[in-house]
């Protein structure tokens, strides 16, 4: 588990915009290629072509790609060029066991402005720093309107297929220990604040309230929420696996609230939130406040599907069981995922059996690099 996260395979990525007379004829071309091969060729060794093919579409030509092929260093190099839009774009591929550095940052920065000199561009060059494939244990994560952000994952803690999900606990130097769940990032030592602003911690009161959590395994909501003085927190997540790994790994963030699941402050009741909500409606069980905190609200705009239909039956029940002038408070999305969010207010909030009214909060959470909007939601 603690083994280093060495990529096998390196990706190097270049962006020209040329002269048009580059990409419209032969002398050109090879001109172009010229220029990137032997920039490349002092890193890479002696890269050789080994095959070119006409793009075309509808009958029309529209650009050209060229492969390349160093064998000794297991280097392959495709230069594609866009004849409509006058760029070329080099993507260099490597054996990083053969080539373990191949290059730095600055290095693949050095490169590019010697491509620039040669090709005579400057406007719109792009090079990027290198992507590492083939790693162990994933380094590469989602925003939640899918834009790609690169983790310093060091080692992975722990990883285990659970009964419910894959759970992992990935140690970065930047946000300590993290708790991923089926490959989406869900708490790092270093979010406090997304507790915080889960909780609403300063702008609500709950001194003598019964709080429900619904979900919540990591167990860092409940171990804030016991300082602000409730009368009784019962908190409810269908993984023990999780539990008893952020027991041990993110002890940071939970305390030791799970290293007993049972005390006259609080319960931890290890099942299914929908069965244990429905007891309640039976009993007449009711609280002041229920939180939310499982899955995130799907990005699809569309308000179909299992997970959508989901969130619509967690509120429709938490509304059951929540005292009169109760509080529902959930997490939702990032704010970017603007569709998603208008969907969550609109076609979830707008269309419960019973009128509610809604507030939202945004804070940047650490580990997700993003702003994160929680709702705190009332009957009306």
């Amino acid at each position: 588990m603690g083994s280093q996260n060495l990529a096998k395979s390196g990706t190097i990525l270049f962006d020209f915009p040329v002269p048009p007379t580059d990409v419209t004829d032969e002398n050109g071309m090879n001109k172009v290629e010229n220029a990137v091969v032997s920039v490349l060729a002092p890193h890479f060794g002696d890269l050789k072509q080994v095959s070119k093919h006409e793009m075309t579409s509808k009958g029309e030509r529209v650009g050209e790609v060229r492969l390349y092929v160093e064998g000794s260093n297991g280097v392959t190099m495709t230069l594609r060029i866009y004849n409509d839009t006058f760029l070329v774009t080099a993507t260099v591929e490597y054996d990083k066991t053969v080539l373990v550095d191949a290059l730095s940052y600055d290095e693949i920065k050095s490169l590019e402005q010697k491509m620039i000199k040669l090709l005579n561009t400057e406007k719109k060059t792009k090079a990027m720093p290198e992507l590492k494939r083939g790693l162990k244990h994933d380094i590469y994560f989602n925003t939640s309107d899918d834009r790609i952000l690169e983790y310093d994952i060091k080692k992975m803690v722990y990883e285990k297929q659970s009964e419910f999900q894959h759970v992992q606990i990935a140690y970065s130097e930047n946000y300590g220990n993290i708790l991923v769940l089926d490959g989406l990032m869900n708490l790092a030592e270093s979010d406090l604040i997304y507790t915080e602003s889960l909780m609403w911690k300063g702008k609500m009161d709950y001194k003598g309230k019964n709080v429900l959590i619904l979900g919540g395994g990591d167990g860092a909501l409940l171990h804030e929420l016991l300082k602000e003085g409730p009368a009784f927190v019962t908190m409810i997540d269908i993984d023990d696996t999780v539990m008893q790994q952020c027991r041990e790994h993110l002890r940071s963030a939970c305390g030791t609230t799970l290293d007993t699941y049972e005390t006259d402050k609080y319960q931890v009741i290890v099942g299914d939130c929908v069965a244990f909500m429905k007891k309640c409606i039976e009993s007449g069980r009711k609280f002041d406040v229920v939180f939310g905190d499982l899955t995130d609200i799907p990005i699809s705009p569309i308000p179909q599907g299992e997970i959508w239909d989901f969130v619509l039956q967690i509120i429709q029940l938490s509304f059951s069981i929540l005292e009169k002038g109760g509080v529902y408070m959930t997490h939702a999305n990032g704010v970017s995922s603007k569709e998603s969010l208008k969907t969550f207010e609109t076609a979830v909030l707008g269309h419960l059996a019973r009128p509610v009214s809604f507030t939202t909060l945004e804070n940047f959470v650490p580990s997700f690099m993003e702003k994160w909007v929680f709702y705190q939601i009332k009957e009306t």
